[in-house]
């Protein structure tokens, strides 16, 4: 067993955002009173025609810009722009809790073999009692069958973490050109099967439900989802090959060591 670090890692915390000014200046809100602090908040601006940029300096944090559209290559931007020993990641939608920086820091300092981390959330903004069957099947199709096709624990992207040192291994190859990809799989799928990812049921949090506003919505989520698996599988291997290397005698050594 690696032994544990006797300093916190110091957290970053990256929210990509466009036009979405409203739900930010909740989001930093809350992340102000957490009740460990992060180092610094990274808002990357990707396009905005709101005051998404002002709301996100008002609320103290640091603001990047990224011109290339979509989220991918908005996230990319702020892992780069980071300066924390863990980057933690969440949506302007996202409802942290006030303990989520706590639990994310003490995770890393007692693994230092750990390079991501990830949980559960569940949809504030769905009616009942659709909210939990809702949850139940997005945490299905996230964590059960994405994470058959990558071969290891897929990550969210309103409530995800991982090491400074493991984005920079392969910040060079993660998708910052494509608009149409999931950039939380993306990363998951770019760190590999090999790579020590965590899920962590009590690391919860609420967002919006925005995939269940309509049927083209889930559609899009499921293409999305798809073009994801597909670019990386070229890149990466096919499922079989991911598990082949997961299961590897080599890689269960150094998990459990």
């Amino acid at each position: 067993m690696s032994a544990q670090s006797s300093t916190p890692p110091r957290v970053s915390v990256v929210i990509p955002v466009r036009d979405d000014a409203l739900a930010l200046r909740g989001c930093l809100a809350r992340l102000a009173a957490q009740s460990v602090p992060p180092l610094e908040i990274v808002v990357v601006d990707n396009g905005s025609t709101d005051d998404s940029a002002a709301v996100a300096l008002a609320g103290g944090a640091r603001v990047v810009e990224e011109l290339r559209p979509g989220v991918a290559a908005a996230a990319a931007c702020g892992y780069d722009a980071a300066l924390g020993d863990v980057i933690a990641r969440c949506d302007a939608d996202s409802l942290v809790p006030v303990d989520w920086i706590a639990r994310i820091a003490d995770a890393f300092a007692h693994d230092p073999a750990l390079d991501a981390i990830t949980g559960p959330g569940r949809f504030h903004d769905v009616p009942a009692p659709w909210a939990g069957l809702a949850s139940v099947a997005y945490a299905f199709g996230t964590f059960v069958v994405a994470g058959a096709a990558i071969g290891n624990v897929p990550l969210w992207g309103s409530n995800m973490a991982l090491r400074r040192s493991a984005w920079t291994a392969i910040a060079h190859r993660a998708t910052r050109d494509d608009a149409d990809v999931h950039d939380d799989l993306d990363v998951a799928m770019r760190l590999g099967p090999a790579a020590r990812i965590r899920f962590d049921p009590r690391m919860r949090v609420s967002a919006e439900g925005r995939i269940f506003r309509s049927r083209d919505d889930v559609r899009r989520r499921v293409s999305v989802a798809m073009r994801t698996f597909r670019r990386n599988w070229a890149e990466g291997g096919s499922p079989g090959r991911r598990w082949v290397r997961r299961l590897s005698p080599s890689r269960l050594r150094r998990v459990r060591g």
